[in-house]
């Protein structure tokens, strides 16, 4: 329960009635719960929603379905589900919209599937919906160690992609080359540019996929060709670059903003195909989301601290 804006620290474990479904609703028995960049946004007041005090952040949910509510079709008690809930997702029970529910394929653990629709959605929608991505072409991902690099990778192969992974750390570097990279970069002392363009075969690369922001921004923008595009997904680094247009205009470059959650709650039924359709890659063995670190609930903001401060490779999830 977060009472007071601030630090995860601030974070207070209480123990409430289990609630009730409505109608049209289910309860989840959450099993785990997804630790994301955003909840710790909502937590120190930073996020442009500002929910009213107290509330309990969780974004990401998936566990078993343990009661329905009137009028509730397709689904029943004991049923494995994943559902994004906006807040309310760091608890033992949480009360869904039936319409918000997807079923899990067999072989997606509820782990994994709690830090799957973020990472997952946002990888297809930047790569194919606002990247064009074509098969053959090749892909720099920054931050290639965390949940959206490492969601990027594994999208851009299956969408037949060649990737180039840039990370800080060895740990990350050897995730991004489990998940699919062909090649990877040391983003702390390589020269990016000169780097990513070498392994691109000289002619540098159709696609960057950027949600780290920072210093590594105009290297990334040069190492790009002739139409290359540069997708703007986020500043997990903290930085917010500034990119020098003379470098846009050269060789038709194209810099392209990517807001996944915006276009989501806009576009819902866009956003069911398209969850619909990843989850059926998953269960074709097509994408291959990796375990994430788990924590017990106690330990949530023990989670975010390792979340915010860059110390994780892949994603994490609180379990119960």
């Amino acid at each position: 329960m977060c009472r007071e804006l601030g630090p995860a620290s601030g974070l207070v474990v209480e123990e409430l009635d289990d609630p009730d479904a409505g109608p049209g609703q289910v309860v989840v028995a959450v099993e785990a719960a997804g630790v994301n960049y955003v909840d710790a946004l909502f937590i120190e007041g930073r996020y442009q929603i500002k929910p009213a005090l107290p509330f309990i952040p969780g974004s990401e949910v998936a566990g078993v379905i343990a009661a329905l509510g009137p009028g509730v079709e397709g689904f029943g008690v004991g049923d494995r589900v994943l559902a994004s809930v906006g807040l309310g997702g760091f608890a033992s029970r949480v009360v869904v919209a039936a319409t918000s529910l997807f079923a899990l394929p067999a072989n997606l653990d509820t782990p994994r599937a709690a830090t799957f629709t973020q990472s997952y959605s946002t990888a297809l929608f930047s790569l194919r919906e606002r990247g064009r991505l074509r098969p053959g072409e090749k892909v720099l991902v920054l931050g290639a160690g965390g949940g959206v690099g490492l969601a990027a990778i594994d999208v851009a192969v299956a969408l037949g992609a060649t990737v180039i992974a840039a990370a800080s750390t060895e740990a990350k570097r050897q995730a991004a080359r489990d998940a699919g990279a062909s090649a990877t970069i040391d983003s702390t002392s390589e020269p990016l540019k000169d780097r990513a363009r070498s392994l691109a075969g000289g002619t540098g690369v159709d696609l960057v996929v950027d949600p780290v922001g920072g210093g590594l921004a105009e290297a990334a923008l040069r190492a790009t060709g002739d139409l290359g595009r540069y997708l703007v997904i986020g500043f997990a680094s903290g930085g917010i670059p500034s990119l020098p247009l003379n470098q846009v205009l050269l060789r038709n470059r194209s810099v392209v903003g990517v807001d996944w959650g915006a276009w989501a709650l806009n576009h819902g039924d866009a956003q069911q195909a398209l969850l619909s359709e990843l989850l059926g890659l998953v269960g074709s063995d097509r994408l291959h989301p990796v375990a994430p670190t788990t924590y017990p609930l106690e330990q949530v903001a023990v989670a975010l601290d390792a979340l915010t401060g860059r110390r994780v490779v892949g994603k994490m999830a609180v379990v119960f």
